[in-house]
């Protein structure tokens, strides 16, 4: 069967909520600022040592307001085990201090607003967008543009601006924050980047481009 570019993402969409019912965030935050500071720290760092930094963090730094007080050089103290500690550290203390400053301390629920915040790209916008207040959202990060440049939903497209842009075209918009999650389980477990993709095992085989369907 030849695929149509919306039928490829929506048999692929159908695929993987089979595969990976219950994928979300990697990200562990139980508040919209934590995830803020954690998606600056993923940058070049896995979720998984995140997730151990943060911790400290926030038993030094329970707030908001305290983060935004604090000393960059004490910020960057805790979070250089994430890599780019001095940059991570400068944003993440700018953020908390906008936050402060101009949204008494709350996440505001506005993609461009959040744009304006230290440290706050789109991939970052959309997820907090999708997974704090469930609006609609795509995140492309590394996995999600090697995968979906290998199963035909784009064409050789790698700036993620470009590829989110051409992501609104075929995913529903209620689908793209759940399936992006499942991109990052899927290009974790499966379609890896250093070694070969695992394709025999994998539940988009009849669907994927890379295998010529």
């Amino acid at each position: 069967m030849r695929y149509t570019k919306e039928q490829r993402a929506q048999t692929i969409i159908d695929l993987l909520k089979k595969e990976y019912p219950g994928a979300g965030c990697t990200l562990d935050y139980n508040k919209a600022w934590k995830l803020l500071v954690s998606v600056r720290l993923a940058a070049q760092c896995t979720d998984a040592r995140v997730n151990v930094v943060v911790e400290g963090l926030y038993e030094k730094f329970p707030t908001v307001e305290a983060l935004a007080n604090a000393d960059v050089e004490e910020i960057e103290a805790i979070v250089k085990p994430c890599g780019l500690g001095h940059s991570k550290a400068r944003d993440i203390s700018a953020c908390m201090k906008m936050l402060q400053e101009e949204y008494d301390g709350k996440v505001p629920d506005n993609f461009d607003a959040l744009l304006k915040l230290p440290g706050v790209g789109r991939k970052s916008a959309n997820l907090i967008m999708g997974d704090v207040f469930g609006k609609p959202a795509i995140v492309t990060d590394t996995h999600c543009i090697r995968l979906v440049n290998r199963m035909g939903l784009v064409d050789g497209i790698k700036e993620p601006k470009k590829v989110e842009m051409e992501l609104w075209k075929i995913i529903p918009p209620e689908e793209g924050s759940d399936f992006c999650h499942r991109l990052v389980y899927h290009g974790r477990a499966v379609c890896t980047a250093r070694t070969r993709p695992n394709c025999e095992n994998c539940c988009l085989i009849e669907v994927c481009k890379k295998i010529g369907v």
